[in-house]
Formats: structure tokens, sequence, C-alpha cells
């Protein structure tokens, strides 16, 4: 059989303020055609659906419409987990009667132990799940962590093994050894701590969600799918995309995204990245994360360079401001100590890497002056 494995869609999510609605029904469209194009026999999505667990209307509408499209209209089964993003109560409305469309969608721990059951693969899908949830489902208060909870659990599904049968399992969480993104959620938290792999060995095929790139896990028979988007800047060179999945022989076939938006990180001085002959080279319309190089202060960088890139995520400076916050590991005592106008000049060496010019310093003591006079009538 052949299958489609995507992960991760968050729908509704944001990239430092900015809408990606578009971006993701284009990454759709592209997932459909994929699907289409290759006749899978089925569409994995392996968790967080949604960036949130209480999702907007736009975002539940968008939703809707994209599984309605592949299972309704394109008469593709769907095997789908609820993530850590998801609220599993509100992603299960509706799901007994999903199953009448070949739209499988698991939510809760004890479903992970009824297999989808196909002509030669049996599709077990672990939805995520809070430690809580194992003990009250194998009535064992004595479980304390994941790897107890996924021994018991993997324990289950490999007595409802069929030995004629491709073993493939939609799981949902952190494998031990993984690389990591800006954008996904802090690892130690509930059932998101690492899970040896090897507990995994048995199944023919793993398909993770939860980590957001492609080669964050190097095994033959497990992978993460990663997200369709980039949605941080640490994700700046990662491939998006979908893995096809051939089971007779095995076979792990990965397929491009290509975003309308891209994200990219650039590290150069103010004069360059706005100089005509390096920008027009540039897709100026993408999302930019934007390191400056200057040691000199640049007035109103971020207005100017949004003229140029309308996209700007994220804009540091190499030297200068960041240096400037440690102010030499003074104490903030030591610091109220200081003359106001001592700690301004410092400050302003210490981020224009020059000292206030004679006009600056007139001002700087005419502003402090003014500041400091009392209001009222003299009564602070």
């Amino acid at each position: 059989m052949r299958f489609l494995h995507t992960a991760d869609w968050h729908i509704g999510r944001r990239l430092h303020g900015f809408d990606l609605t578009e971006e993701q029904k284009n990454a759709f469209l592209q997932i459909q055609k994929i699907a289409l194009v290759e006749n899978v026999d089925g569409v994995i999505i392996a968790g967080d659906l949604y960036d949130r667990s209480l999702p907007a209307e736009d975002s539940v509408g968008l939703l809707n419409s994209m599984i309605e499209k592949l299972n309704l209209t394109d008469k593709l089964p769907i095997y789908a987990i609820s993530g850590n993003h998801d609220s599993a109560q509100r992603l299960s409305t509706g799901t007994k009667w999903f199953k009448q469309t070949n739209f499988y969608l698991h939510t809760q721990l004890k479903e992970a132990f009824e297999p989808v059951e196909l002509p030669n693969t049996q599709v077990f899908m672990l939805p995520y799940f809070e430690i809580f949830e194992a003990q009250q489902y194998f009535n064992d208060d004595s479980i304390k962590d994941l790897d107890q909870a996924f021994k018991l659990i993997i324990t289950e599904m490999k007595a409802a093994f069929d030995p004629k049968k491709f073993h493939l399992l939609v799981a949902h969480f952190f494998a031990d050894g993984s690389a990591t993104t800006e954008s996904e959620s802090k690892l130690r938290i509930g059932g998101l701590g690492a899970v040896p792999i090897s507990l995994f060995k048995d199944f023919d095929y793993v398909a993770l969600g939860h980590l957001h790139g492609k080669d964050a896990l190097q095994t033959d028979h497990a992978r993460y799918s990663g997200s369709p988007l980039k949605f941080s800047l640490s994700e700046a060179n990662q491939k998006k995309g979908v893995y096809i999945i051939d089971t007779d022989p095995f076979k792990l076939t990965f397929k491009p995204i290509k975003p309308i938006r891209d994200v990219h990180s650039l590290t150069d001085s103010f004069n360059n990245l706005t100089d005509k002959a390096f920008y027009q080279k540039l897709a100026c319309q993408d999302f930019f994360g934007i390191t400056l190089t200057d040691e000199t202060l640049i007035p109103n960088a971020m207005a100017r360079l949004r003229q140029i890139y309308p996209n700007i995520i994220a804009l540091n400076w190499e030297n200068g401001y960041a240096a400037a916050l440690d102010y030499h590991g003074e104490k903030g005592q030591e610091i109220r100590q200081k003359d106001p106008m001592t700690l301004l000049t410092e400050f302003y060496e210490k981020v224009a890497n020059e000292p206030l010019t004679s006009q600056q310093e007139k001002w700087a003591k005419a502003a402090l002056k003014k500041a400091s006079q009392p209001k009222d009538g003299g009564h602070n």
C-alpha cells in the first residue's frame, strides 16, 4: 500500500504576527495534489492539526474544508491523531460517524489499541497523551514517566499484531536523540519528554509528528514528516514537504512543498542591505530575519528596512544593542548610584562605539533637566 505522511499543520498559526492563512492554504493544495498524483491509499496526519486547543472560528472552517476536500471530494482515507496543540475533546466531536467515510481520527489513548485493519496493513494510531491518562487506562498509579507508559502501550499493541500484515504506527511525541527548533514546544512538559525510539523496533514504520524538521530523526523506519511551513527563523534552512510511504517493498520518498513566501536569515550591514544591487536579487516579499553588523546606531532601522523588506520577522544587531544590555556586568544598585548624565553617556558610547557630540550632550542635559523639574506647582 502507499500512504502520504504529513503532520503539524498548526492551522491558525502566525509567524511573528504575520497571518499565514494563505500560506497554509497553498501548502494544503500542494499536499492534496501530491496525494492524487502519487495515487496514495490514504493520508496520515500525525497530530497538531490546530495551533491551539481553542482555535478561532476561521481556523476551524479552514481545517474542515481541507478535510472535506481530501476525504469527501477526493475519496481518500485519512488517518489522523490529536497532538499536544490540539484539544482532544473538541477535535473528537463527530468521530463516531467519521469512519463511515474512512476518516479515522483518534484522540483518546484507549483508541490506540484498536488498529484500522486494511488488506495488508494494520494502522495503529497513538494520540498525544498525558501520564495521568496512562495511569487511568492501565489502572496503575505507579506509572511516573513515559518510558513506563510506552512499554505498556507497545506491549498491548503488539498483542493485536497480525503477523501477515505491515504494522504502521502514527504517533505524536519527542523521540530521544531528535533535533529541535525554536518553533516547537518545550519538550519536558507533560507527555512530551523523550521516548527511546528503540521501543518501536517491532513496527515496520512509525509516522511521527511534533518536531517540525524532516531530518530531526534519522532512522530507517521512523521519521518526522516535519511541518508543511516554516514556523520560525530557526527553520530557515529546512526543506519542507511530505513523505510517501510504500509498504511492499518498503520505500520512503520525500516530496517537497514550495511556499508562497519563504523564510530567510540575513546578516549584513545596513548599507549593503539597502543597496539596490544587493536586494534586487532577493525575493523581498519573503519573510526575513535580519541581523545588522553595523557598530553604530542606525536611526529608524526597522522602518527604513521595511520599505524594502516589508515582512521582517526579527531585527537584531550583531554588535551594539545586545552588548549594551550587559552593561559591564554591573549590579542594579551600582547603576542606580550613578548620575543620569553619566549613565546616558556610557550607554550611548556602548551602543554607538563613539562619544556624544557636544550638541548631543547639550540636548541630553536639557532633556534631563526638564525631566527632573517638579510638576503641579512644585509638588511631586
